[in-house]
């Protein structure tokens, strides 16, 4: 839920009220829009896909950190929680907020009913303002499918996933089964 217009905020009201906030708030051009939680099936998905990649990039420069900690979109004058998001090499934070990262090589979001469209639509547009950013993962909790969106230049290029396709991120150079994202995340696949 956002504010009315006349009660646009700056970033720095934002963190204050961040701060002192019992949920979660997201920031989006002078908006503060509170964030609702996700269901049991969103929270394993979460879960599953954070624990898949964290083994496959260990002992690699890279750290996969969850929905607490926010992302600066600052050419988009936006603050948020990704459901999880990679950094490799050093984790640069924003120059008005200690506890945002700016430089996400991989962003991925659990798509819900609520969140769909905004995560296809809007978000996704200020995602690419991210210099950093090479790969956008979108993952659906209706059905065992995985989006990657990849950077290709100034294009951004769409590799749709099944429940029987292996899912290459190049930007960590690592390998997932999408059967093995969802075995634990919605039940067993039978076949």
């Amino acid at each position: 839920m956002a504010l009315p217009a006349a009660q646009r905020v700056t970033y720095a009201e934002y963190l204050a009220r961040a701060a002192s906030s019992d949920v979660r708030l997201e920031y989006f051009g002078g908006e503060i829009l509170a964030m609702s939680g996700g269901t049991v099936e969103h929270g394993r998905l979460i879960a599953r896909l954070s624990s898949l990649l964290s083994r496959a990039l260990e002992g690699r420069p890279c750290v996969v950190l969850s929905s607490d900690v926010r992302v600066r979109v600052r050419a988009a004058d936006r603050a948020t929680y990704p459901d999880l998001h990679v950094v490799c090499g050093t984790i640069e934070k924003d120059d008005e907020d200690e506890d945002a990262v700016v430089n996400p090589v991989v962003v991925v979001e659990v798509l819900s009913r609520s969140t769909a469209d905004s995560d296809r639509g809007d978000k996704f547009a200020d995602y690419r303002r991210l210099r950093s950013l090479r790969e956008y993962v979108l993952v659906s909790q209706r059905e065992r499918r995985i989006d990657v969106y990849r950077r290709d230049g100034r294009r951004w290029t769409l590799d749709e996933h099944d429940s029987e396709a292996r899912m290459h991120l190049d930007a960590l150079d690592v390998e997932l089964a999408v059967r093995d994202v969802y075995e634990d995340a919605l039940g067993p696949i039978v076949g």
